[in-house]
């Protein structure tokens, strides 16, 4: 076998050449008019005909496009706003139904019914009278509450 006798094992293959006439019709299937209609038309990506691009119209970092001076506020875009999940609140009056020196977590409060349930955080405020030592344990406090717990000779755990 010499070389020029060699052949590949698979047809070689050309790129289809649109809108030159022949079998695909008058179009060739690039529709009617307009600018991907046209040879060696481009469009870059995100352009929206001359609307605004996608990315432009959701919020940016907070202040980013407020200029010094401006004293608007910085606006979001009407259709998006975020949701940030909210902790869950319970007042320190609430642990006084545990026995004193009981270890006492969300779990726990949820199987009494006092919360719905213990996925997010659940924020421990100063409302009530804290008047048993408890341990508490995986929740997160206000400052006032910290006290109030530590007067009433209960321990918090991390």
């Amino acid at each position: 076998m010499n070389i020029n006798q060699l052949k590949p094992r698979t047809a070689r293959t050309f790129a289809k050449r649109i809108g030159r006439g022949g079998k695909r019709g008058a179009t060739s299937g690039k529709g009617t008019k307009g600018q991907q209609s046209r040879a060696g038309s481009y469009l870059r990506p995100g352009f929206r005909g001359g609307d605004n691009r996608l990315w432009q119209l959701f919020p940016k970092q907070r202040g980013a496009s407020k200029k010094p001076g401006n004293k608007a506020p910085h606006r979001k875009h009407r259709f998006f706003q975020l949701k940030h999940g909210k902790s869950t609140v319970v007042n320190l009056g609430v642990f006084d139904q545990f026995s004193e020196g009981q270890e006492v977590s969300a779990e726990m409060l949820v199987a009494k019914g006092i919360i719905q349930n213990a996925k997010g955080p659940v924020k421990v405020l100063s409302g009530g009278v804290l008047k048993k030592k408890i341990i508490l344990k995986g929740f997160v406090f206000s400052d006032s509450a910290k006290t109030k717990i530590t007067k009433a000779g209960g321990t918090i755990v991390a």
